[in-house]
């Protein structure tokens, strides 16, 4: 099972001007250590959960770039980007650049979106549910246009083109990975089996249940479900003294057992080194063994 690290937050102890160092140096731990990824949110204010909606932020394609100076294995990705963010132009070559200048370790990760409050507050469009699934898949297929050899015209519903020129193109082939993250049943999964190589769901109760539904989904779609990656939000708490690590350590063995090939979470305790490579160097190798 592969193990991957996200970095929700940013508010460190000694503060924004020692970002870019301590950042730095979890990354290249991370990467070092053998985690598979290093996945950033891509919110432009802290979310409930995380800390209060004012505390430290940082863009996420800004930041992966910086990720990708600093690392040589890991893949880089965000957990998740909302669709109504940027225009799907600007997200594809984004994501191209990010991969050409990472030598081929970029995936798209994508989702419907859903905090209205930083939409709000920095004026970015939030249309209603439907309408952000329905631009979620035309987002799509303009990311796989733009990946392709076809640099033609792109005529949607919201978004229209003259001419998809992506110069260079992604070294990754055909194209980047495309994650996309969330459980919803109906619309979410079926992007996933229609064009994602991977999807993300939290560590929830009915898991076995959305696998399930998943692989209807590829059924109806015509895709082999084994070739979608499953991976699983779970924090990589393993304790202040690593009295949780035991527990860490079987719940990814269940989920792994579950179907999941890659868990992706937080280490607590960042910026501390010390946590980070615990985990890299107690965690990782047993879970390798699932």
């Amino acid at each position: 099972m592969d193990i991957g690290l996200q970095i929700p937050n940013y508010t460190w102890p000694n503060g924004a001007p020692a970002l870019g160092v301590e950042l730095f140096e979890v990354a290249s731990t991370a990467d070092r250590l053998g985690f598979s990824s290093i996945a950033v949110m891509d919110h432009f204010f802290q979310i409930p959960g995380v800390g209060p909606t004012e505390n430290d932020m940082l863009e996420a394609y800004t930041t992966l770039g910086f990720l990708a100076a600093h690392t040589h294995r890991a893949t880089l990705f965000t957990l998740v980007t909302g669709v109504h963010y940027r225009h799907p132009g600007l997200l594809a070559k984004a994501m191209t650049t990010l991969d050409v200048l990472s030598e081929g370790r970029s995936m798209l990760g994508i989702g419907a979106g859903w905090n209205e409050e930083e939409s709000r507050g920095l004026g970015f469009p939030f249309p209603p549910v439907a309408e952000r699934f329905e631009r979620l898949e035309e987002t799509l297929r303009y990311c796989l246009q733009m990946w392709s050899d076809d640099d033609g015209p792109f005529n949607g519903k919201y978004y229209q083109a003259e001419r998809l020129l992506n110069v260079p193109q992604a070294l990754s082939r055909p194209h980047p990975p495309i994650m996309i993250g969330g459980g919803g049943e109906k619309k979410t999964l079926r992007l996933v089996a229609k064009y994602a190589q991977a999807c993300n769901l939290f560590n929830t109760p009915d898991l076995e249940h959305k696998l399930d539904v998943l692989k209807q989904h590829c059924e109806a779609e015509g895709r082999d479900y084994d070739e979608i990656t499953k991976t699983v939000y779970i924090t990589l708490d393993i304790g202040d003294k690593g009295e949780k690590q035991s527990q860490l350590i079987d719940e990814l063995g269940r989920l792994n057992g579950l179907g999941f090939e890659m868990a992706i979470g937080a280490v607590p305790q960042a910026p501390r080194i010390e946590p980070l490579e615990r985990v890299g160097l107690e965690v990782l190798p047993v879970a390798a063994l699932f």
